[in-house]
């Protein structure tokens, strides 16, 4: 096992946000029913935090059950603590919004992994949590 590379990062990241992005559809769908297929305002504070809640239980769910996302499986990655172990629902909240924080100033709470002297991201560090890779065995 090693610390994930920020490709691998980016790799889940992509085929993660394919499905957060289809869940986000369907609980965007009800908002336009009641508006009989009208436009919906961006603005709408409901839609909003219906958005961030759909994308907030698809991560934690996973990561609080499995360790990891589907897109996290797929690149063979796994969430776990300093130690090894599995990060409590604390920890998972703070990354979760520590997570959204890294992306806002053009990634570089993610590009912070290149410089950062155990390869950790943001979120990793403030979280107490890190990614590993594991690579395939043979058998």
């Amino acid at each position: 096992m090693t610390s994930a590379s920020l490709g691998r990062r980016f790799g889940a990241i992509i085929y993660d946000s394919l499905l957060v992005f289809a869940l986000m559809f369907l609980g965007t769908l009800p908002f336009i029913a009641v508006r009989r297929g009208q436009p919906v305002d961006p603005g709408n504070i409901p839609l909003q935090l219906t958005l961030l809640l759909i994308a907030y239980l698809f991560f934690t769910v996973f990561w609080s059950h499995y360790g990891r996302t589907l897109g996290m499986q797929s690149w063979r990655l796994q969430l776990e603590t300093a130690d090894g172990g599995r990060p409590g629902f604390g920890a998972i909240t703070v990354r979760f919004f520590a997570a959204i924080i890294s992306w806002l100033p053009a990634g570089l709470g993610f590009w912070w992994q290149l410089w950062d002297k155990d390869g950790l991201t943001w979120h990793d560090r403030w979280s107490g949590t890190r990614l590993q890779y594991y690579p395939k065995t043979d058998q």
